[in-house]
């Protein structure tokens, strides 16, 4: 069923007049603006008795207006916001009146005179009995009617109970509702705040786990490159015993050709001398130096394949393919460090006795 209000709103409740008349003092008497009200350059205002008499205070010299001489006028300062106001030779009749406060202060005081209905006035009227208060609820059609409704109007076959104790009934199974829906709300705020629980301990641990994954892979770079270090210098040390040896033969090769090149230029020199007895007094020493030089044996050269450097070829393909195989293995943390607590101990009871192997 349809119905309507049965009153007029009002202008605005007691709250908001309240408010409306605390607009409406002044500042200077605190009570509410008489006529005629003057504003101020800065906007404020004032009765204009009030603005009058802080003139008369800050410019006691000044004369009024029925005084025959004309004075040059003075000045004083908003009593709201300390803004220094300058008036002509009138004084405050030569400020502006502020008509729109006026007529707001008329009507306040014509809407404080009317009496203010109560909630407790407030009825909803039958639409179709404009006459009729809305009184019972029908429990068929679940609707609020009134009383001709269920006697003569559409209701009147239809089971109808008091107003007051649906309403009753009606706010009390809200209530309740109300209350289970808190209740519920509040089971769904402690499963999201154990969610955020759950979320915050994964970051925690995923950070954890990111650093142990860092320092094991850490430490497996550190194992190769102390490795690759040791296999380098024995690289760089057989390369040095061959470069020595090698550079060897070149010096003592070196020193032989020196010399039988100076043999030679000195028996090619002796093979020019003209004089028969002259080369005969020399040529049988360069005969034997050069039959000696001949058959001086130099040490052997390197064996064929002596500059191979492939005995020093790493494998490392089942190693790598070793490492490919590296993956995440549950509980197997706590396992590794009771293997290592282990070796630890082994490594503690062994005897002094025991040789350890010196190479890698």
């Amino acid at each position: 069923m349809n119905f309507t209000v049965g009153f007029k709103p009002l202008l605005g409740d007691a709250h908001s007049m309240d408010n409306l008349e605390k607009q409406l003092i002044c500042p200077i008497c605190l009570e509410m603006f008489s006529k005629p009200v003057v504003i101020l350059p800065c906007q404020h205002n004032l009765c204009r008795k009030c603005a009058n008499d802080v003139f008369q205070a800050s410019n006691p010299l000044w004369q009024s207006r029925g005084s025959t001489t004309v004075s040059s006028g003075g000045r004083f300062r908003c009593p709201s916001c300390r803004h220094e106001v300058v008036l002509d030779r009138h004084g405050v009749y030569g400020l502006q009146r502020n008509l729109l406060v006026e007529n707001i202060i008329d009507i306040y005081k014509q809407e404080s005179s009317r009496p203010l209905h109560s909630k407790a006035e407030q009825h909803l009227m039958c639409e179709e009995h404009e006459e009729e208060k809305i009184n019972i609820y029908c429990l068929s059609c679940e609707v609020p009617t009134c009383s001709l409704c269920k006697v003569f109007g559409a209701h009147k076959d239809c089971e109808v109970a008091p107003l007051p104790t649906i309403y009753k009934r009606q706010k009390s199974e809200l209530s309740d509702g109300i209350a289970m829906l808190v209740a519920g709300n509040d089971r769904v705020q402690a499963v999201i705040t154990q969610m955020e629980e759950v979320c915050q301990t994964i970051e925690d641990n995923s950070r954890k786990q990111k650093q142990l994954l860092n320092q094991r892979f850490e430490s497996l770079c550190a194992v190769l490159e102390e490795r690759k270090g040791e296999l380098l210098q024995a690289l760089a040390r057989e390369q040095e015993e061959k470069l020595q040896r090698v550079r060897g033969l070149i010096r003592q090769y070196g020193d032989h050709l020196e010399a039988s090149s100076k043999l030679v230029e000195s028996a090619i020199q002796s093979m020019e001398e003209p004089q028969m007895a002259l080369y005969l007094q020399q040529a049988k020493e360069l005969i034997n130096k050069v039959g000696a030089m001949s058959k001086v044996e130099l040490a052997g050269r390197p064996e064929p394949g002596y500059e191979s450097m492939e005995q020093f070829t790493v494998s490392v393909e089942h190693v790598a393919e070793m490492l490919r195989t590296i993956d995440f293995q549950p509980g197997a943390s706590g396992e590794e460090e009771d293997e290592e607590v282990a070796l630890d101990g082994d490594e503690g009871t062994a005897g002094p006795e025991e040789e350890r192997p010196d190479g890698p």
